[in-house]
């Protein structure tokens, strides 16, 4: 099995902070200052760079476009190495298998990728063969460019190759799934709602399903997975148990059960800092066959795309919450809020409608400015959804707004769903 290096602390590095400026995206990302470049070409010089994090900076250098300064950094593999894509991937990634040499300078020179060369990409992210830096260097390209939907689509099928069997037989459900999903890496200064967003699903006759794993980063406080684990909800270990999903918050997917392939993605994250491919595809995986997808993004203009995804995905509708509180499915009570509701038609497409906080059904919900937590605990999270559950109400009135805000949300939303789909998923065709 490949080994995955890692570094005490990946932000402290050389190479890490260069990711933190050049990784962002294309027209987000910054130049490198005089000193940190120079700092930059001497370790890349040394030969001792990690290279999952020499791949993603490379990446994402050449993915933005190198500035006149930083083209100093093409002395360190040759004259012109920037500009022929075969001779650099020979002199960065001498290990890659001859298979994935096409692939790799496909994605050096700016070229976007067919489904079935993402397919074959995505097989070599999540295998055991060698070259983490090609792996490191592909992600980072991807992220900084921004994946197509043919990639997304590849990415994908490749990712449900890597399932475990369990979870390769068709569910026993008896209802349909609601599969709710946000950020794995989770939140830093506000309370996760999600366990009471699963209790309304299943209060509404749907089974609801929610989809956690371990943080990748950047953030590392509290998220999805810690907040179920704390609350003792079982974990799915197959399709096979997901019959009758258990009171009061449904079924738990945990990543590492669901593909020890993405799993070990974790780590290879944490060390190239951004957020690739995986941090949006993870949450549209859909191996139980759930009907609706519920999930968020912080960007808006990634709203539609989560829609389009959840639907490439199987899922029959998406709910896609907008700028939920540091992007979870906490909504937003002092900003601009709201949800975007999808469905495909009989012929496949995409049909949609917004709902959003300035609308007059949610006014009482608004507030000047949202809560901020200065010690974020799991334990104080947990005490909240569990008093929100039992009683109807918490000491802090915030959270008590915000879940009512998102259950108003939720109701409009399915409300819509429904109308769409012909009455609630029990009678869908």
């Amino acid at each position: 099995m490949t080994q995955v290096h890692s570094v005490a602390d990946p932000t402290a590095t050389p190479l890490g902070r260069g990711i933190q400026f050049i990784g962002i995206g294309k027209h987000g990302s910054k130049p490198l200052p005089p000193q940190l470049l120079e700092e930059c070409r001497q370790v890349l010089l040394s030969g001792d760079a990690d290279p999952l994090q020499k791949g993603a900076f490379l990446g994402a250098l050449l993915a933005k476009g190198p500035t006149a300064e930083e083209m100093i950094l093409e002395s360190v593999f040759g004259k012109g190495a920037f500009s022929h894509a075969s001779y650099f991937i020979n002199k960065v990634c001498p290990d890659l298998p001859g298979s994935l040499f096409p692939i790799a300078t496909k994605l050096l020179r700016g070229h976007t990728l067919r489904p079935s060369e993402a397919h074959q990409l995505g097989a070599f992210l999540f295998s055991d063969e060698p070259c983490e830096t090609f792996k490191g260097m592909a992600a980072s390209i991807l992220r900084v460019r921004h994946e197509t939907n043919d990639e997304y689509k590849g990415l994908y099928d490749a990712a449900m190759d890597t399932i475990t069997p369990g979870f390769r037989q068709l569910s026993c459900v008896e209802r349909p799934l609601v599969q709710l999903a946000e950020p794995f890496d989770g939140v830093e200064h506000s309370y996760l709602i999600t366990p009471l967003l699963a209790h309304f699903f299943e209060q509404r006759g749907y089974g609801a399903l929610s989809v956690v794993g371990r943080t990748p980063g950047p953030k590392f406080t509290l998220n999805a997975h810690d907040l179920y684990l704390y609350l003792g909800c079982p974990m799915l270990q197959s399709n096979h148990e997901i019959s009758s999903p258990p009171e009061p918050f449904g079924w738990v997917l945990d990543q590492k059960a669901l593909s020890p392939a993405l799993n070990r993605w974790v780590d290879r994250r944490r060390m190239i800092l951004k957020r690739p491919f995986l941090s949006t595809l993870e949450k549209v995986l859909n191996p139980c066959s759930a009907r609706i997808l519920v999930t968020s993004v912080f960007h808006i203009t990634y709203q539609m795309k989560m829609a389009e995804l959840a639907l490439m995905a199987g899922f029959d509708a998406a709910i896609v919450l907008k700028r939920g509180l540091e992007g979870s499915l906490s909504p937003s009570t002092g900003r601009a809020s709201g949800i975007l509701c999808a469905v495909r038609t009989t012929r496949g497409h995409l049909f949609y409608q917004h709902f959003d906080v300035s609308l007059p059904a949610f006014a009482d919900f608004r507030t000047d400015s949202d809560e901020i937590v200065t010690s974020l605990e799991v334990g104080d999270n947990a005490r909240l959804v569990r008093a929100f559950l039992n009683e109807g109400e918490t000491d802090n009135e915030a959270f008590d707004n915000r879940v009512r805000f998102a259950h108003a949300l939720l109701e409009r939303g399915m409300e819509w769903i429904e109308g769409q789909l012909g009455g609630t998923g029990a009678q869908w065709s």
